[in-house]
């Protein structure tokens, strides 16, 4: 019963935190531009927009498992520590592309230009480093799995 609960629980913050970066999507772009250009963006690169959000919430529901799993054990915090690290920076990699329209304020006209260029280019990095992070705090989450195998059926 517990490790229903347990998956329950990962799964809810996996859609919260997908539902949430969306959300932060929309905001951020609302703020700088509008809301038609946001909405303009979101459809022009909505299968990358909708890709990374959906691999950043199964990054979160995966961590929350790992986390929940690694707590009810008891065990060291080390791995779910180096887990978050993958999260964050597969989830900055992937949010670069919005540099286009923050730095102007700033003055590097330069790197926006080159960012501006290749914006599909760098949702690809962002993809690429979403899928890494799954695949990393996976392969922890199954590591775990296999040394104590019952951690979260207690």
């Amino acid at each position: 019963m517990k490790r229903i609960h347990v998956i329950s629980k990962a799964a809810a913050m996996g859609v919260l935190a997908t539902a949430g970066l969306l959300g932060v999507y929309f905001l951020i772009l609302t703020l700088v531009s509008d809301w038609a250009f946001a909405v303009d963006q979101f459809v022009t690169f909505r299968y990358y927009i909708v890709s990374l959000a959906i691999g950043f919430g199964i990054q979160i529901g995966l961590f929350t498992y790992l986390r929940s799993a690694i707590q009810s054990h008891c065990s060291s915090g080390k791995v779910v520590a180096v887990s978050g690290t993958t999260s964050t920076v597969a989830m900055i990699s992937c949010c670069a592309h919005y540099l286009v329209n923050i730095l102007p304020v700033i003055g590097a006209t330069g790197l926006v230009t080159l960012v501006g260029q290749y914006q599909v280019e760098l949702f690809w990095i962002g993809l690429a480093s979403n899928a890494a992070g799954i695949l990393y705090i996976t392969s922890k989450v199954l590591r775990f799995s296999k040394a104590m195998p019952m951690a979260v059926t207690r």
